[in-house]
């Protein structure tokens, strides 16, 4: 009787938990069905997809492009070298670069093979494991493919650091051999190309961290959820690398712990230590100490200087960069409008020239670009407001960085500044003016998201003393840069 009523307890706690299990199960996953409906997975892989595809191809063009560059440098360096007394030192060199060379250019253009010690990217690693957490609830196809996406973007950056290594390495032993024969200012360009090739690395990672709107919504999304954080801690490259503080209850990371230990048998370890060493015992540990520091302050300066990201030390001497080389053709324009009011003067009414520009900046002191510009007429006075077609104009500027935020600023226009009614009217091109403008313009920094690059413009324009009637000679203008 009391046998039966235990196996009778004992099944009803089976069930119980199971239905427990069930629900927990259950209701995990309706948690998880939740945040996807809250979200678009599909046009985030898709996004994912579209962006690490287009980095991976700038990755690639660019470095196979500094490859090339790099290896033309470099034979040029190896034929001068033929001419001096090692010549047979350098044609052996030679045949060996170019081998060098070709082999990290084949290898961009295959998959990587894995490694024991991948380069770590912050914030691919999320999007990989926020992909991967979107995989394992059944999401689609293309969250797979934005996987892959993401794995071989992983693998072009691990390439390209290794190029990075290789052409420092490269660096180092050409500095050597050319000091010894005298030809040490040949290094110079190859210097240059090795510290534009790192900066434009960090620029692909800034790139990469800069998330759209759906992106960047998603992800704040599963950050909210528990289950995401804890396949994050479990499944991230970060995890992989050190172990995250989990759950004590879990036998995986209290296994990872069993081999380490306490701090109280470090403790007393090191006590027992001290003692041993007698009187001078204490004094003896503190010197061991400070050696020890004085030894990983050696290793740390060493890390940063042949592994670290940072292109200070392989700056050529005198070597000013310039930074509009790390960025695209398109991402070296700027555009915006400005604004010119002048008062009502003799017969011509309150009018305001509005205009829009597009500047290029080929490096960072200098900007030229193009524009046009309307001329609105406001009328006399508030008395008299009437709106009129008072003109327009076509203009081309220079602009040339002085000091700091001042800026010297010069340009050719050409204005109608007669009233018009009609298109037609602007072909009488003997009725347009010429100005030629010399200034100084001033750059604000405001907190302003809409004006936050204001610019001050005082301009004399030279030819309008030509101009029948004479227009004003100095010319104030507000302009703003919109990017």
């Amino acid at each position: 009787m009391i046998q039966t009523k235990t196996k009778r307890r004992f099944s009803r706690s089976i069930v119980l938990l199971f239905t427990i299990s069930f629900c927990t199960s259950t209701y995990s996953q309706s948690r998880i069905d939740s945040i996807i409906n809250k979200l678009d997975p599909q046009k985030f892989a898709a996004s994912i997809i579209k962006k690490t595809q287009k980095l991976e191809d700038m990755l690639v063009a660019k470095s196979m492009k500094v490859l090339n560059r790099l290896q033309s440098q470099e034979e040029k360096i190896h034929r001068n070298m033929l001419a001096t007394k090692d010549s047979l030192q350098g044609k052996a060199a030679l045949a060996d670069i170019r081998t060098k060379y070709k082999t990290l250019q084949s290898k961009l253009m295959i998959p990587a093979i894995a490694t024991v010690a991948k380069q770590y990217i912050p914030y691919l690693d999320t999007l990989s494991t926020a992909l991967k957490f979107l995989d394992q609830n059944g999401i689609g196809r293309n969250i797979k493919n934005a996987i892959g996406n993401a794995t071989s973007l992983q693998d072009k950056f691990q390439q390209a650091e290794e190029i990075r290594k290789f052409i420092r390495e490269r660096k180092e032993e050409l500095k050597e051999q050319l000091d010894k024969l005298g030809l040490i200012k040949q290094l110079n360009r190859f210097n240059k190309q090795v510290y534009y090739y790192t900066e434009q690395l960090k620029e692909y990672r800034e790139i990469l961290k800069n998330p759209k709107r759906r992106e960047r919504k998603t992800l704040e999304l599963l950050s909210k959820t528990k289950f995401f954080r804890d396949f994050m801690s479990k499944n991230s490259m970060l995890a992989s690398l050190f172990r995250m503080p989990g759950d004590p209850n879990d036998p995986d990371y209290t296994a990872s712990l069993s081999d380490l230990q306490t701090r109280v048998e470090v403790n007393n370890l090191i006590q027992k230590q001290i003692a041993a060493g007698g009187p001078n015992g204490m004094q003896q540990f503190q010197q061991n100490v400070q050696a020890a520091q004085a030894q990983l302050n050696l290793l740390k300066d060493k890390a940063l200087k042949f592994g670290g990201s940072s292109s200070e030390d392989i700056m050529p001497e005198g070597f000013k960069p310039n930074n509009q080389k790390t960025k695209s053709f398109l991402q070296r324009f700027e555009y915006g409008t400005n604004v010119q009011t002048q008062p009502a003067r003799n017969y011509f009414p309150v009018t305001s020239d509005i205009g829009l520009f597009l500047g290029y900046k080929p490096n960072d002191k200098s900007v030229m670009g193009i524009g046009a510009s309307y001329k609105l007429g406001w009328g006399t006075g508030w008395k008299n407001i009437n709106l009129t077609q008072q003109g327009v104009g076509i203009r081309s500027y220079v602009d040339w960085k002085m000091k700091g935020n001042l800026w010297l600023s010069g340009g050719f226009e050409m204005n109608y500044h007669t009233l018009f009614n009609s298109i037609d009217q602007l072909r009488n091109y003997s009725a347009w003016k010429q100005s030629g403008l010399l200034g100084l313009s001033k750059t604000l920094e405001l907190k302003s998201k809409l004006f936050k690059k204001t610019k001050l413009m005082l301009l004399w324009d030279f030819l309008s003393y030509r101009q029948i009637p004479r227009t004003q000679p100095l010319i104030f203008r507000i302009a703003y840069n919109v990017k």
